[in-house]
């Protein structure tokens, strides 16, 4: 298999429905977690091996940047080793930087090594604008100043107290990793982070770094302390598997599954969709680290409202997803988006099927229809490419959606894992 997928075209899928699902599939590893935690590969010169990475074009996209660092990186098989094999550089060009938001998570280790760092400003997907303040006050309290300067932030190391206590205004995931893996080699410094995210993936960065030689207290809490070491070590790890991607593929068997097998998934880390499975009338058995979703008529399923919200809340990351199947479910349902609160592009693709959402402030309203129509789509971002193609395999007819390649950020092997599932689907460039 190519190792070096990257989005460089923006392709379609052509889609006939409506199809049914039954198989068996393996979640794979977190692509919300291999970020940060490649990105904290930059602590140390040792070698760290990680296991159970995806290939997924953001990874690839870390992988050119920690490269562009002075890393070397190899695949083997899921598994990454990472060697430096010169020294650390602070500058990085745009290019990779610009594609993805968590390339931005590297500013800190990098100003921490060499004590400056110029780093561009992130790109990412379209769901709403996600300023780097939080960072960059955060990464002040920890004795980096910052000024951002033609597209690029310019950070320079001077020193840090003894004690630092930041509090976040929000429990944004990419600061609190971030702050996190900064704070980590600030030696002799306690630092306090208040209001912190509390995502399995956070936890999953801070066991990789205490498993390199860090003292991190309180991570899976919204208080998490770092003692400041003067060295990490090298280490071997092996990061969760993707809610995310578990969350989409369990939708996609309730919208139209026989029964559809899902293995490597975290009963606590999808609790909230399971609770909303529960009160929808979801048929699924969860036994140790297998979900299995079977087939329920959509008219036997109840509406539901939902709320956005940090973990342990209903993640905004599946948002899109559960509307598409929330739109065939007869009665009433609401989502209300309190996590980027102008995610709703996929609306308006959904109402050229045969939808019927409405949009009021951060709230979409959707009547449950008895069917959808395949249509031309076009995808604007990672998980609304994911909510389009659950609807066109549910949709009478053809449907073609436009601008896919989004959904190879978050998706590793989609074309192998729908056809274990007994999907059919066409891709063209």
């Amino acid at each position: 298999m190519e190792h070096r997928l990257e989005i460089e075209t923006m392709g379609k899928i052509k889609v006939v429905g409506p199809q049914k699902a039954y198989g068996e599939i393996t979640i794979s590893g977190s692509k919300n977690s291999a970020l940060p935690i490649l990105a904290a590969t930059l602590l140390t010169d040792e070698e760290i091996i990680l296991h159970n990475i995806p290939n997924l074009a953001d990874v690839n996209t870390m992988i050119e940047i920690l490269e562009n660092a002075g890393k070397k990186v190899s695949w083997e098989e899921s598994s990454l080793i990472i060697k430096a094999h010169s020294n650390i550089n602070s500058v990085l060009p745009y290019g990779p930087v610009r594609r993805m938001r968590a390339s931005f998570n590297v500013l800190g280790p990098l100003t921490i090594r060499n004590g400056y760092a110029k780093v561009a400003l992130p790109g990412g997907c379209s769901i709403g604008v996600r300023p780097v303040n939080f960072h960059l006050e955060g990464l002040k309290k920890l004795g980096i100043e910052s000024k951002i300067e033609h597209g690029f932030t310019h950070s320079k190391y001077t020193r840090t107290p003894e004690k630092v206590h930041v509090s976040l205004p929000f429990p944004s995931v990419g600061a609190t990793e971030h702050l996190i893996t900064t704070a980590v080699l600030l030696e002799n410094t306690e630092t306090i982070i208040t209001n912190c995210a509390q995502e399995p993936e956070i936890v999953d960065l801070c066991n990789f770094l205490i498993s390199m030689g860090a003292r991190i207290e309180g991570h899976g809490t919204s208080n998490i302390k770092i003692y400041g070491v003067e060295k990490l070590y090298g280490t071997e790890y092996k990061i969760i598997p993707d809610r995310i991607e578990a969350g989409t593929y369990a939708i996609l068997g309730a919208v139209l599954g026989e029964k559809i097998i899902l293995n490597n998934v975290i009963e606590d880390h999808i609790f909230s969709l399971l609770d909303i499975f529960e009160k929808m009338g979801v048929n699924y058995k969860m036994e140790k680290n297998t979900l299995t979703i079977e087939g329920i008529s959509r008219l036997e399923l109840s509406p539901v409202d939902v709320e956005t919200a940090t973990f342990p809340g209903f993640p905004t990351d599946l948002q899109p997803q559960l509307m598409a199947l929330l739109s065939l479910i007869p009665g009433r349902s609401s989502i209300t988006e309190n996590v980027f609160k102008t995610r709703f592009n996929h609306v308006d693709e959904l109402n050229r099927m045969g939808a019927k959402i409405f949009v009021e402030g951060n709230t979409a309203i959707i009547t449950g229809v008895t069917k959808l129509s395949g249509a031309p789509l076009e995808a604007t971002d990672l998980r609304a490419s994911a909510a389009l193609l659950i609807a066109s395999l549910i949709a009478d007819g053809e449907t073609i959606i436009n601008n896919v390649d989004h959904i190879f950020r978050g998706y590793e092997k989609l074309f192998e894992k729908l056809e274990k599932m007994n999907l059919k689907i066409e891709y063209s460039e």
